[in-house]
Formats: structure tokens, C-alpha cells, sequence
């Protein structure tokens, strides 16, 4: 499956309706460790089909990161049935995130 661009208009319909688990990737383009965590994010969104992968633009989306509580960038959320189920923050490795999951 193919990472999904989420913002406000669109996050309920696709995160909080989901039936399955979503990743949430926030991100900005300037952020060096989250253009390294980029490619991992995708490469787990084709590896993982009954996974939502979803990434938020906090400079775009800045409701959502207030929302999520998200202080520093990259921040990765899990969601399922609409809770938050775990959260890691920074540059992490595949192994941490599939461990997430």
C-alpha cells in the first residue's frame, strides 16, 4: 500500500475510521532525521498491507501535531479503532518501528 498525505480534512475519514492499524508519520521537509525515517516509512507501507501509513506535514497540519502532542519531529503514532496505541520519537530504525507495530 502507498503512504497517504493527511491533513485536517481528511484525518478522521482515514485514520480514525480505519479498521485496521494506521501509522502516523509527522514530518516537515526541513527536518534532516525525518527525510532519513522517509524511505523506512515507505518501505514498511509496502511490506504491510493491513497497515495505514499516513504522513503529516506539521508545518501544514499544525492542529493535528498539536493534537498528537508533538513536540519534536520525527514523531511516529500508532492508531487503531481510533486510540493511540504507541508513539516513537527521532530517527529510529526499521526494527524499532516494526516492533511498534
Amino acid at each position: 500500500m502507498s503512504v497517504l498525505h493527511v491533513g485536517k480534512s481528511n484525518f478522521d475519514e482515514i485514520v480514525m475510521k480505519a479498521q485496521n492499524k494506521v501509522l502516523l508519520d509527522f514530518w516537515a521537509p526541513w527536518c534532516g532525521p525525518c527525510q532519513m525515517i522517509g524511505p523506512v516509512v515507505e518501505e514498511i507501507a509496502q511490506e504491510n498491507e493491513h497497515i495505514t501509513v499516513c504522513k503529516i506535514n506539521v508545518d501544514e497540519e499544525v492542529e493535528l501535531a498539536v493534537r498528537f502532542g508533538v513536540s519534536s519531529i520525527p514523531t511516529l503514532v500508532v492508531m487503531e479503532k481510533g486510540e493511540k496505541t504507541g508513539q516513537l520519537v527521532g530517527y529510529r530504525p526499521k526494527a524499532d518501528i516494526e516492533k511498534l507495530l
